[in-house]
């Protein structure tokens, strides 16, 4: 449903606000496994402040103040940190820069994701919380978790009221699906759950689980939402492939920022692109030549290099990216494939340099990457949709081990 236009202009203008943090514009980039580690968000917040295609990986302008946008670390399981496991303890490592600190955290467990929490809030490290009840995966609905667990909305409470009572200070956000399927849609019982527990902000997929990411997010679930809990901040997710689309969803719906998540995947300009849109400068938007995303490409191969401590397995781990990158650029499948197997920075700087690097950015290069697959078969635990108040058999043991998916 449309807003009014002075609702619009109000909404692209304002600042979001987390608890005491103020995010402008209001650009949130989602929480996505093995995606947005702390190289990928150095090179998204050093577009979104403009230092030049983030090649020189400068800081935010006013680092104690934090930069534009808000930029949120892999999933954290709540069991994992809880003991301390080794790598969920690397993923919590904040450059000095990051400011504020955003963790998004997986739990089934009231009890465990309390102690999580209060392990954040004591040992300071985070600013910002934010839940998962968005994740459509079947290893983690088939526990009770991510888009299957709202569907139990005592659960569902028990674990906002001991995030928001462990955090203190800090600020509790959720992100969430509409529901599990088209028959068990639970998003509007939960948004006033969120605020009855005094959770800070919500952010909705327009999906439920079952669509996973496949087909047309429901923007006008959004608007729902927006106008069911009018009190707290709405953040709305799904479908944005380009700054433009950004607008159109805060115009379409009233929401008052959005989240980006696949539309980034080879993209980490697009922030950059975000900030000038929100500021009113289309004119602004990135248009890199290849020559431009292949340096790109490198910069995020060997930040990950920095960050794993051996530049074999960060280029390894780039791989991943490559393709999204390329997309739309004319460049043959056999270089393709050869891309995305190579194990060291000068492999990949050579291949690279092979390439046609004066094309420009292509017509189109802005459409869905990333999961497309829809209309699967939620797994869930047994019995898990026979009463969505009964809480029984979900214990310690429904809790993921590791981190980051």
């Amino acid at each position: 449903m449309p807003t009014p236009t002075s609702t619009v202009n109000s909404t692209l203008n304002s600042t979001l606000s987390i608890g005491p943090h103020q995010v402008q514009p209001p650009v949130v980039l989602a929480p996505m496994a093995g995606i947005t580690n702390a190289p990928f968000r150095t090179l998204c917040r050093g577009f979104a402040e403009g230092d030049g295609w983030g090649l020189g990986g400068r800081p935010p302008k006013d680092a104690a103040s934090g930069g534009k946008g808000l930029f949120v670390s892999e999933m954290i399981t709540t069991r994992a940190l809880v003991e301390r496991n080794e790598k969920t303890m690397q993923l919590v490592h904040f450059d000095a820069t990051e400011k504020p600190r955003s963790i998004q955290l997986y739990g089934v467990d009231p009890a465990t994701v309390g102690k999580a929490v209060r392990m954040i809030a004591e040992e300071d490290l985070a600013d910002h919380i934010d839940l998962n009840f968005g994740c459509p995966v079947p290893k983690v609905t088939r526990k009770g978790g991510g888009s299957a667990l709202p569907y139990k909305r005592h659960l569902l409470r028990a674990i906002l009221r001991e995030a928001v009572s462990g955090a203190g200070d800090l600020p509790v956000t959720m992100k969430m699906r509409k529901g599990i399927d088209d028959d068990h849609i639970t998003f509007l019982d939960a948004g006033r759950i969120a605020v009855e527990e005094g959770v800070t902000a919500i952010a909705l997929h327009g999906r439920t689980a079952a669509q996973h990411y496949g087909g047309t997010a429901d923007w006008d679930a959004i608007a729902r939402l927006k106008e069911h809990v009018p009190e707290i901040p709405v953040l709305g997710n799904g479908d944005i492939w380009s700054a433009d689309d950004a607008l159109r969803m805060v115009r379409e719906t009233g929401c008052d920022g959005v989240v980006v998540g696949r539309g980034c995947l080879g993209r980490p300009w697009l922030f950059g692109d975000l900030v000038a849109a929100f500021e009113g400068r289309a004119d602004a938007y990135a248009r890199p030549a290849l020559r431009e995303v292949a340096a790109v490409m490198v910069r995020h191969a060997t930040l990950l290099g920095e960050w794993i401590g051996d530049e074999a397995r960060g280029v390894i781990d780039f791989r991943k990216h490559v393709a999204w990158y390329l997309k739309g650029f004319a460049v043959g499948s056999e270089m393709r494939g050869r891309l995305a197997i190579t194990s060291s920075l000068a492999e990949l700087s050579d291949g690279l340099a092979e390439l046609d690097l004066d094309q420009p950015w292509p017509t189109g290069a802005d459409g869905p990457r990333g999961r497309t697959s829809g209309n699967n078969r939620v797994v869930l635990p047994d019995g898990w949709l026979k009463d969505p108040y009964d809480c029984a058999g979900v214990s310690e043991d429904a809790e993921l081990d590791t981190s980051g998916g």
